[in-house]
């Protein structure tokens, strides 16, 4: 059995996760418009147009990104994706979190977080995750989950100046 990293459709009774479409730009934008949402994340203007433009455009690219809905009132809650499947290491990445910040504190990023390690953990056994290393919000979400830092290193995001980013990973329970 292959990891997709894209299925058609994840749920719990908080959230679901469908595949992002092209058609979603508009009502993704709108919740990341926000600038208190790209706060302490290495691009602090992606709630610009032209930011989130170039980030969007990754997200289809990556054939791993989901649009995140509340499970009751299908309004847009944010936005993440599967990329950097590694066969070999038997490890995938989970990143390019973001969540609106009507939705923040009540559950919806441990709701991600678990069902997307859930799904991850039926093909891989380790899940990494690269944090911004000012973005303390989600250092401290991710720790919650039992991820733990293992490393630290520059990225570059689609022609994006490179910004130092922490290295996370968890691992299969077996």
């Amino acid at each position: 059995m292959s990891f997709d990293l894209q299925p058609d459709f994840l749920q719990d009774d908080l959230i679901k996760l469908i595949p992002l479409q092209e058609y979603d730009f508009d009502k993704l934008f709108e919740v990341a418009s926000d600038p208190l949402v790209w706060e302490q994340h290495p691009n602090s203007n992606r709630y610009k147009l032209e930011d989130f433009t170039n980030y969007f455009k990754g997200a289809i690219e990556s054939k791993g990104a989901f649009l995140i809905l509340d499970a009751v009132t299908n309004e847009v809650v944010g936005c993440s994706r599967y990329y950097a499947y590694n066969e070999k290491d038997n490890s995938v990445l989970i990143g390019y979190t973001f969540i609106g910040i009507k939705f923040w504190g009540k559950g919806y990023n441990k709701a991600l977080k678990k069902i997307m390690l859930d799904y991850a953990f039926q093909f891989v056994d380790k899940v990494y995750f690269h944090v911004g290393a000012s973005n303390y919000r989600s250092q401290k979400a991710i720790e919650k989950t039992g991820a733990v830092k293992v490393d630290e290193f520059e990225v570059e995001y689609y022609g994006e100046s490179s910004k130092l980013n922490f290295v996370y990973v968890t691992e299969k329970k077996k």
